[in-house]
């Protein structure tokens, strides 16, 4: 498995994962590197990030859906990427799935495990396929009237070459079980009948005695060629593999594929085979082959080897059909069911009956039947649809229920010529939880872009990968302009960032992985610093922090709202002292007025009355005594912490000195 990936420590994660898991990996640090690498190698399936220097993720893609060599590679998106147009984008280019980033281990690994099922199962289906048209080309050619010696040619030329064997023959024996006849090879057209001694051949032996299929890695370490190792050549085959060739219980001979590299054989080459050598065996059979190994002079039973072979043919393809995990159905053009198995049944609720009575339409729910007819149009064009979702009603003892299936289609030869192979996957279950994973992240998204305050989220490296729209107010930047584009660095004053991250890791403020109510500038895009208050934390998965979070409160407003209060109550204050002098001065006026005209007064009696001493004297006594009044009003003056107010002239009030003076006389004014 190839990942592609510009970032070290994603590529380091994603080794370690895939690793982990028993999968081998190659990887690529940019598309340049992955697109070299899979210009010499093959790989199972390709986990490609789409944000990389130019040759983007994209551009990759596109490289690898027009090489025809490896344009079926699988595909698996890893990306940060999540705007519907971004993904959209990248199924076009040709992606089989995404994960985003970040990821988890347990999703990533079961999605690649996914992929490689389906291209298994895609691949295994192809082989049938090919499979299926050669065992139709070698019917044909042994129900030929042509000459059978030429047509066994062809017959082991043309298996040689599917099973990328070295030479493929045909080797007969007769009552005499010492000798054995060669009657074709695949790398020597004008052999014929060439008799070998079987003792030198244990594997020939060992098949003919057991009726069952030999398979030899290397012959050179075998200990089943012990007795003969000696007398092999040095250039010898190492990798065999031997079908018994059996008609009615009895061994006619083997089909032997031998290759010079030690190996072993694929099931699907020797599951082809085997059906070869049945059908050689009807063959040989039909054409009395045993009645002269030497000199074959008869031609086959056309009718007869046709309709056995084809027999045989669907009852090996029906073996692997009732194992599968998925429902199949074969049907033709028409889209009458020919055949189904013990899935299809459970899938639909129908018997094997009911189907082969059936049709697709007559399970399809009925507003699926637009697309059930762009399907079957499709197969008249030899397009073969894969992986497209149709309800069907299933039908059970309590009611008609509806599922949804994936269906996916090939192309397999019928004995009445052309039909359709199709599967089917019960995917309720999965579309439910999509359809509610999908609906709780549209909701957690609704969330998140309607808070007031700013969140902002990045992975391990500080890039931005969350930039809500409170973010945007704040900072001025635009969120396409910061994930996946900016360091979450750059949002504060210099060092500030390295500060915070230590506060967030000190358990000190909130916890080990959390900041609480910390007060801080942010850096707007326009270069001016913002007030805010941060609460901030680790994002953890599997005991290891993957990311941080923060949520920005915006400082600006309250702290203008803070400084009108306070300048509010200054002016109120300095009102309040204003008024209070003015009534002191009110006050203090009407306290000092009636002693200055005692005063006065007292005075002008002096004045004119002078020539009595008594009265001279008398007035020199009030005067004096006013005087002490004065200097007492004053003292009270300088005692007053608080004031009392007290009728006047009308409506007016006044300062009560009196009462004022009385109070605690350490408060000062204001």
């Amino acid at each position: 498995m190839l990942v592609v990936d510009d970032d070290a420590v994603s590529r380091h994660v994603l080794t370690q994962a895939l690793a982990g898991a028993g999968i081998p990996v190659a990887t690529a640090a940019s598309g340049t590197e992955a697109l070299a690498w899979l210009a010499e190698r093959d790989a199972s399936l390709v986990l490609l990030d789409l944000v990389m220097a130019p040759p983007d993720g994209f551009e990759v893609l596109r490289h690898l859906r027009e090489d025809t060599r490896i344009g079926d590679v699988p595909v698996v998106v890893l990306t940060a990427l999540d705007t519907d147009d971004d993904i959209t984008r990248a199924f076009d280019a040709g992606a089989d799935d995404f994960v985003r980033k970040p990821f988890r281990p347990a999703e990533l690994l079961a999605r690649i495990r996914g992929q490689l099922r389906m291209r298994e199962y895609v691949d295994a289906l192809w082989r049938r396929e090919r499979d299926a048209r050669v065992v139709l080309e070698l019917t044909q050619a042994l129900s030929s009237t042509l000459d059978f010696r030429d047509i066994l040619f062809t017959v082991v030329r043309r298996i040689a070459e599917v099973a990328r064997v070295d030479r493929c023959s045909i080797v007969l024996v007769g009552d005499n079980v010492d000798t054995g006849y060669v009657v074709a090879a695949s790398d020597d057209r004008e052999l014929r009948d060439l008799p070998i001694v079987l003792d030198k051949y244990p594997e020939i032996r060992r098949t003919l005695e057991t009726g069952e299929v030999l398979v030899i890695e290397d012959a050179a370490t075998h200990p089943l060629f012990e007795v003969v190792r000696a007398d092999l050549p040095q250039n010898s085959f190492r990798s065999l593999a031997l079908v018994p060739i059996v008609y009615d219980d009895k061994p006619m001979g083997v089909l032997f594929l031998r290759a010079r590299q030690p190996g072993t054989m694929r099931d699907h080459e020797l599951s082809l085979a085997r059906t070869v050598a049945n059908a050689t065996a009807i063959a040989l059979r039909n054409a009395k082959i045993l009645q002269s190994l030497r000199d074959q002079t008869q031609e086959i039973n056309v009718a007869r080897f046709e309709a056995e072979r084809r027999l045989a043919a669907l009852e090996r393809y029906a073996d692997f059909f009732h194992s599968a995990a998925d429902g199949i159905v074969v049907v033709d053009v028409d889209g009458r069911i020919l055949f189904s198995n013990a899935r299809a049944r459970e899938i639909t609720g129908l018997t094997e009956e009911q189907l082969a009575a059936s049709r697709l339409a007559d399970v399809v729910d009925p507003k699926d039947l637009p697309t059930l007819n762009r399907i079957r149009r499709s197969f008249k064009r030899n397009v073969f649809p894969h992986m497209v979702d149709i309800t069907i009603r299933r039908s059970s003892e309590i009611a008609c229920e509806r599922r949804i299936i994936s269906v996916s289609s090939s192309s397999v030869l019928r004995e009445d010529g052309g039909a359709i192979l199709v599967s089917l996957r019960d995917v309720t279950d999965d579309r439910a939880m999509a359809a509610e994973l999908k609906k709780t992240k549209e909701f957690l998204e609704r969330v998140i872009e309607s808070s007031v305050d700013a969140i902002i989220s990045a992975d391990n490296e500080g890039v931005i990968r969350l930039f809500n729209r409170a973010a945007e107010r704040i900072y001025g930047y635009r969120a396409n302009e910061v994930i996946g584009a900016m360091n979450v660095r750059d949002l504060y004053a210099p060092n500030r960032a390295s500060q915070i991250m230590r506060l967030i890791k000190s358990p000190e403020h909130g916890g080990p992985g959390r900041l609480e109510g910390y007060r801080t500038d942010a850096l707007a895009k326009d270069g001016t610093l913002i007030p805010v208050l941060l609460s901030a934390a680790l994002i953890v998965e599997d005991d290891r922090p993957d990311g941080s979070v923060g949520l920005f409160t915006d400082l600006r407003e309250r702290l203008r709202m803070e400084a009108k209060l306070t300048k509010a109550q200054e002016e109120l204050r300095a009102r309040e002292k204003q008024a209070l002098i003015a009534e002191l001065a009110g006050a203090a006026a009407h306290e000092l007025n009636q002693p200055l005209t005692s005063v006065l007064g007292y005075a002008e009696l002096i004045n004119r009355r002078a020539e009595d001493p008594a009265s001279v004297r008398s007035a020199a006594s009030t005067i004096l005594g006013e005087a002490e009044r004065m200097a007492e009003i004053v003292r009270k003056i300088g005692k007053i912490t608080r004031y009392e107010t007290k009728a006047y002239v009308g409506a007016a009030k006044i300062i009560d000195l009196d009462r004022s003076s009385e109070e605690d006389p350490n408060r000062a004014l204001g």
